[in-house]
């Protein structure tokens, strides 16, 4: 196995290596695992986040092998570079690939374990103090946006929030699809596109976007709700015709 330790952990390494061995026995399961299994486990007293991915379909176990970066190094690599640009990510500790001559087999990813209050799927403007947060979390989007980086996971449980008062801090996490590059008008819209359907939290992202980018508020929302509304009929067409072929084949 091979297993790459950031310098901040290097004394940790043998028994981050201990861990990675005895995944599949050890350590606190988070969430349900249904692609990628997640597990916190205990280190020096430290906690730390095993994300252990799946392993690859046929063409990947070649492309990770030989052509591409594995799932896990660019998490680990992604990380770095996020905190370097000021956005903030549970700290890097390693990543660790199993591969056989010819093929890919399994990658982990191992970061900081974080406490967090809420996810952006927990943002309900019914709520007290919620509206603020979701501009909040539109003024993070927009920093994302400015430092040059396209989070093509910008997605309703990807952002954990820390709240301390009337104080809001944004992680970043499964990072392993990222593009880093200036944005575009279009580019920042779509951005959005993936995190909700709710037409009332889109108009209060767009009215905080319009306020930072300086462009009418109308143009901002006309464009954001054009590619959500968009992308959601699109996936629940996907998600219907999935269910269809499942029945078709007595799947259930």
């Amino acid at each position: 196995m091979k297993v790459v330790v950031s310098a901040a952990y290097s004394s940790y390494k043998k028994e981050i290596i201990n861990a990675l061995n005895n995944f599949e026995k050890e350590g606190r399961k988070i969430g349900p695992g249904k692609r990628n299994v997640l597990k916190a486990v205990v280190i020096k007293k430290k906690e730390l986040n095993i994300k252990a991915f799946k392993i690859p379909n046929v063409v990947n176990k070649i492309a990770y092998r030989f052509f591409r970066k594995s799932k896990a190094e660019r998490s680990f690599i992604y990380a770095s570079e996020l905190l370097k640009r000021g956005i903030n990510t549970p700290a890097p500790v390693a990543y660790a690939e199993e591969t056989t001559s010819f093929s890919f087999l399994k990658s982990y990813y191992v970061s900081e374990q974080l406490e967090y209050d809420l996810t952006f799927r927990d943002i309900d403007l019914d709520k007290k103090g919620h509206e603020e947060i979701l501009r909040a979390f539109t003024r993070f989007t927009f920093k994302l946006h400015e430092e040059g980086i396209e989070f093509l996971d910008h997605s309703p449980g990807n952002t954990l929030i820390q709240i301390n008062e009337n104080d809001y801090k944004f992680y970043l996490v499964d990072l392993n699809r990222m593009n880093f590059k200036s944005l575009n008008f279009n580019e920042r819209m779509k951005n959005f596109e993936r995190l909700t359907p709710n037409k009332k939290q889109v108009e209060v992202m767009a009215d905080e976007y319009a306020k930072l980018i300086n462009r009418p508020k109308n143009e901002v929302f006309e464009k954001m709700w054009s590619l959500v509304d968009t992308f959601f009929k699109n996936r629940g067409k996907k998600r219907k015709l999935k269910k269809q072929l499942k029945k078709s084949v007595g799947i259930k």
